[in-house]
């Protein structure tokens, strides 16, 4: 597909390209650069910058903004993100963080996806292998993915990248309650337990040089924050999300079973009065 087709997907599908940004004023220009390339659906949220982010963003008029005084994390900024995308109509939203790790060339593998999938929360699965991504990312990932499967039965490859497609429209009545980093993970179990699919689709990565890139994930305070929540779903899932799903697995099996028993009982009525 041409730049112009992909565009004219964009927007029939009602499809926004979602930015959260913090003090990312060395990469978040060309991120929003290369993003234009294929759609002007665009929505950065300035959770809080206090560097050049307000003056950077102004450079783009096409764009929609929102911005807010006080830091307060990645998923405070998300989670309003998707609030504004919805006011403005749109059904679908395409994460992309702006710190240059993610490549605006792998947005059309999305929509590609959503031929098949236009339900699902599609994940952009990172290559973790490669030489260039840091051990603590890598071994980070693979955590995350385990309690993933444990809270919800399903195997993920890349349950920590920020760049994902989200059925906004169809997750609009979960409630969450996480405000940082925390929340990337939030919604991909709340979201599983309420019957939206998880999926992913191949994406490229970009790591620089060890002390060119800027993260704002704080080692101890938010390792911390995802291992209580993770302890937190664990526990509603061994005492509320798995006795619910084999509940209703039991009542759907006696549903067919009576179902194809009363089916049995009228079809041999029907055979016996045609033989009377």
């Amino acid at each position: 597909m041409d730049h112009g087709q992909i565009r004219k997907l964009f927007k029939s599908r009602r499809v926004c390209v979602l930015i959260p940004t913090y003090n990312n004023e060395q990469t978040l220009s060309k991120v929003i650069t290369d993003v234009l390339q294929y759609t002007e659906n665009v929505i950065v949220v300035n959770d809080g910058s206090t560097d050049a982010t307000t003056e950077i963003l102004n450079n783009f008029s096409s764009i929609e903004k929102v911005s807010y005084r006080d830091n307060v994390g990645k998923g405070y900024a998300l989670r309003t993100g998707f609030r504004h995308a919805l006011a403005s109509g749109y059904d679908y939203a395409i994460t992309i963080d702006s710190d240059g790790q993610h490549f605006a060339s792998d947005l059309p593998a999305f929509l590609k996806k959503m031929e098949t999938s236009p339900e699902s929360i599609i994940i952009g699965a990172r290559n973790m292998g490669q030489s260039t991504v840091p051990g603590k990312s890598t071994f980070g990932n693979k955590f995350s993915n385990f309690w993933f499967w444990v809270t919800t039965g399903l195997s993920m490859q890349d349950t920590q990248s920020g760049f994902r497609l989200y059925p906004i429209r169809r997750m609009q009545n979960i409630k969450f309650i996480t405000r940082k980093f925390e929340f990337e993970i939030e919604v991909l179990v709340r979201s599983s337990w309420k019957g939206i699919p998880v999926e992913h689709v191949p994406v490229g990565v970009f790591y620089p040089e060890p002390g060119k890139r800027v993260s704002h994930f704080r080692p101890f305070k938010d390792v911390t924050r995802i291992t209580i929540l993770n302890t937190f779903f664990v526990l509603i899932s061994i005492f509320y999300i798995k006795p619910r799903d084999l509940w209703n697995s039991i009542k759907k099996k006696t549903y067919a079973r009576s179902y194809e028993s009363t089916s049995s009982t009228r079809l041999n009525q029907i055979r016996s009065k045609r033989f009377q």
